[in-house]
């Protein structure tokens, strides 16, 4: 055991050795693993290398990932924010704390057409914003509602970081979306009735309405819906109804995406041009760093890292439950410095041995993973809502932070009820 504990701290040298310098994340990833080749293994890591990389992106599933990333593009480009807020408002005005809700479900719909939690932060903050200020609701409310819903577009499908996920762990992406679902209604129901109380204890804080909306008013409004709800509908609906796998869905969310703004009049060259070089960029950085990732695990399985360190968590017979709580604390702190998408890669082959050990679903602690990665949306210094808010208010990161707190604590309660009920996430799935 004591060698492996010395190999796992060189080989974490060598990552934060690597990161600091500035590498990209990938090749941090691929240098630590021919340092771990090099240094404990007798293996040529040259051919190795080259095998592991090819085969760890040459997977089908990936597919899906590059189309739903240009159909949140599309969709970013187009004037869905405005319709979305302008459709919502009108249904909002009666609950407490009234327009703040709008950030909530603006969010929750949009995180089921964008599957970004950035992309979802950008486009509803662009037109919320504003507009929230303007009718004179609180600075701090508005950023925190709008940094804590917007991390919902990592959980509620199609989500990018459970593709990435259910690539790592060779678990059906179907089902991890599917599992998403019931959780994610679960974190906007917990949003809502925490804006709800506070609103009610605060009833000054929330401004007068500037005018008064009829039934007739509301269902005037929800033409302007129906865009995203078909999207929803066709993406969401064709993969539950076993009509597409992932994959097709995210084509036909694409082809709809295009004709929403084809329709709408914002599909111009210059916007199909932006929206596809975005989506390329963003795909090829995480599948460069899917590449890193699967060479890394190729790298810890020679060593056997993972599997040692399973054994030790085995050996100190810790409960389920404690295994949780101290991986929530160790993916929370990790998220202060890494994204999302690289907590995931970074440590699935390390992590899931372990959870394998303890006998805890693997589906089930997807969603639990992407929650606290959630979590790590909203904590400084690299929490990447953070940074997509305060572009758009130039505020200090510090205080949308604070204004986030609630939220993040709003999430750590979703852990406990998700530990205590698991077939919250695992009901749906079940039933496919």
């Amino acid at each position: 055991m004591d060698d492996l504990l010395q190999a796992s701290l060189i080989l974490a040298l060598f990552l934060f050795l690597f990161l600091g310098a500035g590498l990209w994340v990938s090749l941090a990833l691929i240098g630590v693993g021919v340092v771990g080749m090099s240094l404990f293994t007798g293996a040529p890591w040259g051919p190795l290398m080259a095998s592991t990389i090819w085969g760890g992106i040459n997977a089908w599933s990936l597919a899906a990932l590059p189309l739903f990333i240009w159909m949140g593009e599309i969709l970013f480009r187009s004037r869905l924010s405005d319709d979305l807020f302008e459709g919502l408002v009108p249904w909002m005005t009666r609950l407490p704390g009234r327009l703040l809700h709008v950030n909530i479900f603006g969010c929750g719909i949009f995180a089921a057409v964008s599957g970004s939690s950035a992309a979802t932060a950008a486009t509803v903050g662009k037109m919320a914003i504003p507009e929230l200020a303007r009718r004179g609701y609180g600075q701090n409310m508005v950023l925190g509602t709008l940094a804590g819903s917007a991390t919902l577009g990592l959980l509620i499908p199609p989500s990018i970081i459970l593709i990435v996920y259910g690539v790592a762990t060779e678990q059906s992406i179907a089902r991890l979306f599917m599992a998403g679902i019931l959780p994610g209604l679960m974190l906007m129901a917990l949003f809502v009735g925490f804006v709800m109380i506070w609103a009610l204890l605060n009833p000054k804080a929330v401004p007068p309405l500037d005018r008064s909306y009829s039934w007739a008013d509301r269902f005037k409004a929800l033409p302007r819906l129906a865009p995203v709800l078909l999207l929803i509908a066709g993406v969401i609906g064709s993969i539950y109804a076993g009509i597409a796998s992932p994959t097709d869905a995210a084509a036909v969310g694409v082809f709809l995406a295009l004709a929403l703004s084809v329709l709408s009049g914002d599909l111009t060259r210059k916007t199909f041009l932006e929206g596809l070089l975005a989506a390329t960029r963003t795909s090829c950085m995480i599948v460069f760093i899917l590449a890193g990732a699967s060479f890394l695990t190729l790298t810890m399985g020679f060593t056997g890292i993972p599997a040692g360190l399973a054994a030790w968590i085995a050996s100190m017979e810790l409960s389920p439950h404690a295994l949780l709580a101290a991986l929530t604390v160790f993916f929370v702190v990790m998220g202060c410095f890494l994204d999302g998408i690289s907590i995931v890669v970074l440590t699935t082959s390390i992590i899931q041995p372990m959870i394998e050990t303890a006998g805890i679903d693997t589906i089930w602690f997807g969603i639990f993973l992407v929650i606290v990665v959630e979590m790590s949306q909203i904590t400084p210094p690299v929490g990447f809502n953070l940074f997509v808010i305060q572009s758009l208010t130039n505020k200090n990161m510090l205080s949308i932070a604070w204004a986030a707190l609630p939220f993040f604590l709003l999430m750590a309660v979703a852990l406990v009820l998700l530990t205590l009920f698991p077939d919250i996430a695992t009901w749906l799935p079940n039933r496919m």
